[in-house]
């Protein structure tokens, strides 16, 4: 059962450098994502992954195309729909005179609700920052609060904006338990993110965006297999890449792609034992000596950049 879809979402917005023109922040997006999983949208910054959010939550007007959330048309009753879902921006204004308690009790009441402060913070790992104001909170325990402030309506779904974006490693590892525990309970959560560890992690399915458009979608898994590699090889070597042949390290059996981007040879490879040592002897022949050589297994990365031709990173 899906509790969102979306069909031929169209966002517009004008051209900053070119008067009278626009631009399609967002590209004719079709997506379903079920009850209860963990849907991530990856891509890089101005992918077109927060308007995307926006229009499902109701908070962008949806330029063309339909939204269904929990069984609620986007566009005519966009007031209900935000009575049963849950949003954690990018970034939050608070009352800063507030507690974290005080906020909690403001927010149930705007919403009707009788949920008890001290719950909610637990949830999120906070109740002994229930007197805190905001400002003394850590990046972490802010991102925390943002979504204890989004569960004060118990919403059947959860929206979160780049949940861990300038955390510390072990910040948004907090972040990640927190978003497992709450899908173990049933919630379904929409997240977008530009980190692709992030995405193998938490996600069931996840949607690659790229200039407003969904370039793939699957698991993990069969987004990297879909670009048909098991591993990655990266090298260096005296002379620079100049000095190389991409034809020739191409024919090498089993490289399925060559590319060289500042001064690095890249290589996906279905089989990485007869690979590196044919790689190997290849340079020993031309008399290039390599200056480093690394391997890792295929990732979403790799099938952004396979789909794309530039890294997540790049923008």
């Amino acid at each position: 059962m899906f509790i969102v879809e979306a069909r031929d979402l169209f966002k517009s917005y004008p051209r900053p450098d070119r008067k009278g023109e626009t631009f399609n922040a967002v590209d004719g997006v079709s997506l379903n994502i079920e009850t209860g999983e963990i849907f991530g949208i990856l891509g890089p910054n101005g992918a077109g992954k927060t308007t995307t959010l926006e229009m499902l939550e109701g908070l962008t007007d949806i330029g063309s195309g339909d939204a269904i959330v929990a069984g609620l048309d986007v566009k005519t009753e966009p007031y209900k729909v935000k009575q049963r879902i849950g949003v954690q921006l990018q970034a939050n204004e608070y009352f800063d005179h507030l507690s974290l308690r005080e906020l909690l009790r403001l927010f149930t009441a705007l919403y009707g609700r009788a949920q008890a402060p001290e719950t909610l913070l637990a949830h999120v790992n906070l109740l002994e920052k229930a007197n805190a104001k905001p400002a003394k909170l850590s990046g972490g325990q802010k991102q925390r609060f943002s979504i204890a402030c989004a569960l004060v309506n118990e919403p059947q779904v959860l929206f979160l904006d780049e949940p861990t974006t300038g955390l510390d490693p072990q910040a948004k590892r907090n972040i990640w338990d927190l978003i497992r525990a709450l899908n173990a309970k049933g919630m379904t959560i929409v997240l977008t993110t530009h980190n692709m560890e992030e995405a193998e992690s938490l996600c069931g399915r996840i949607a690659i965006m790229d200039h407003g458009k969904i370039i793939a979608l699957g698991s993990p898994r069969e987004l990297v297999a879909s670009i048909g590699v098991e591993h990655v090889v990266e090298f260096s070597v005296d002379g620079g890449a100049q000095s190389l042949d991409a034809k020739e390290l191409a024919a090498i059996e089993g490289v399925r792609d060559v590319r060289a981007e500042n001064g690095v040879v890249r290589m996906q490879v279905t089989a990485l034992h007869s690979a590196v040592p044919a790689l190997l002897a290849e340079l020993v022949r031309r008399g290039i000596r390599l200056t480093e050589l690394r391997t890792h297994s295929a990732t979403l990365e790799d099938v952004f950049v396979t789909l794309t031709g530039r890294h997540l990173r790049d923008g």
